[in-house]
């Protein structure tokens, strides 16, 4: 093994998923140098194993469920997906699970690249250990931020790893689709994972161990998912734990609490995420190794000036979108503080990641879409808010009958009755994953909801649901 010189840099980014790259962006373009260190493929775990993939399986599977309730194209689209064809798409996707384009975009904003794991050795020093065992020491004149992002987690189950379980990376990679395949757990990876390979040719039997799907969410959503995963062919069993699997000449056999015993070709466990800092020198750096990182709004880590944790080891908010906004609030930050200018900490200013605790969307990709943005009605009222739920039978708006026969779908805004404004907003239905900007813009900016009547949507789209809204809202 050998060791170079140490290399300066003014910033070090260890990680180089979606949000690592976005600090980098940042800081370079601030006229920082940066140094950016990766232990896998550069594009992280959205590119390869969870976004990009997972939408890839699931676009088909939406467009032919909805290409099935529109008369005169449904008889064309009766046929079962071509399984070979959308596993191929879903390799384009992923580039063939290869990073050139990626590494050629970090080198042409004028970061530096390191391969290799990277832990921190000290105060702002990062040690990059290669493939060969080179050793190379970089130290940060400014900031070191941490953007490894979060590993799947397993249940402690005896023998599990003797049964090769499925984590959210196989499912979202598998060459081809399992006979049966066994979900455990009823949140966004689990449901999305059960509708794309249902409907790309496995029996799917869905088990979840809380009363239902989505519980996030408003509990319509999850209500709505369920019952369009069970009219798709899955068994979807809720009230449900694992207490044991094994797998016998080749079969995973799952029992469960209720003495059930389950037979599939592969099961997934989509039990939870863990933040990957287990080995990446907190301890050297007076933090717990494996921990979450407590920060501030400028993602910077609690009691310490330098070191920020950026992302989903922060646990603020799992989702490659706020990852990205997080890094764009980090990277300015970081710029600020290197300039010796005023940091805009204060909430919405230029430097405060806000939006994490007020304003954060996300769309479960199934059949129907379920999004939502902010609050739900219980959260808020557990917050102490004195507020009013205003709900809408999405199939009663012009514009979603364009999407065919039998569309089913809600939508709900929880208003703050103090100050007219909304809190959160729910959408359930096919289309509405382009829906929930509008209501971010709506939450986000605190548009009054007096300010709303005028922003007057187009006929006949199922944006028109935002009339509704605010008509019941007004009417009762």
């Amino acid at each position: 093994m050998t060791e170079t010189e140490t290399i300066a840099y003014d910033v070090v980014v260890l990680g180089a998923g979606p949000v690592g790259e976005n600090v980098a962006d940042r800081t370079r373009a601030a006229g920082l140098s940066t140094a950016v260190v990766e232990s896998e493929l550069v594009g992280g775990e959205c590119s390869y194993w969870a976004c990009m993939p997972s939408k890839a399986l699931l676009r088909p599977v939406i467009a032919q469920a909805d290409a099935r309730r529109l008369p005169g194209l449904a008889q064309a689209v009766r046929q079962p997906l071509d399984t070979s064809a959308v596993l191929a798409r879903r390799d384009d996707y992923t580039s063939h699970w290869k990073d050139d384009g990626q590494v050629a975009w970090v080198e042409g904003i004028g970061a530096d690249l390191y391969r290799g794991h990277g832990r921190l050795t000290g105060d702002r020093t990062v040690t990059v250990t290669g493939p060969d065992g080179t050793r190379t020491v970089l130290t940060a004149r400014h900031a070191v931020a941490v953007c490894t992002g979060t590993g799947a987690v397993l249940p402690d189950l005896p023998g599990l790893a003797d049964v090769r379980p499925w984590t959210s990376r196989e499912a979202t990679s598998a060459k081809a689709a399992p006979g049966r395949l066994l979900v455990v757990g009823g949140g966004v990876v689990a449901v999305e994972m059960a509708a794309a390979w249902q409907a790309l040719g496995s029996r799917v039997t869905l088990l979840v161990r809380g009363k239902g799907l989505l519980n996030r969410m408003e509990p319509f959503a999850g209500e709505l998912v369920a019952d369009a995963l069970t009219e798709a062919g899955a068994d979807v069993r809720t009230g449900v734990s694992v207490t044991a699997v094994t797998r016998e000449n080749g079969t995973v056999v799952a029992t469960t609490d209720a003495g059930d015993r389950i037979e599939a070709d592969e099961i997934l466990f989509a039990t939870g995420r863990s933040p990957r800092t287990e080995d990446i020198g907190l301890e050297t750096v007076g933090l717990e190794p494996g921990s979450w990182l407590t920060v501030d709004d400028t993602l910077r880590v609690t009691g310490n000036e330098w070191l920020y944790a950026v992302g989903d080891v922060n646990h603020r908010a799992l989702l490659t979108h706020q990852g990205k906004y997080q890094a764009r609030i980090a990277g300015a930050a970081i710029a600020a503080r290197a300039a010796g200018e005023d940091v805009a900490a204060e909430p919405w200013g230029a430097h405060a990641a806000t939006a994490d605790h007020a304003a954060v969307p996300q769309v479960v990709f199934t059949d129907p879409e379920a999004a939502s943005v902010g609050l739900s009605l219980a959260e808020a009222e557990q917050q102490g808010h004195r507020v009013r739920a205003v709900d809408i039978d999405l199939a009663s708006v012009a514009g979603a009958s364009l999407y065919g026969d039998g569309y089913r779908g809600r939508a709900r805004m929880v208003v703050d009755l103090e100050r007219e404004l909304l809190l959160g907003v729910t959408f359930v239905g096919p289309g509405v994953g382009e829906l929930i900007h509008s209501a971010t813009v709506a939450v986000a900016g605190q548009v009054p909801i007096s300010r709303l009547w005028h922003a007057v949507p187009s006929y006949p789209t199922i944006s028109e649901v935002w009339l509704r809204l605010l008509e019941a809202y007004r009417d009762n």
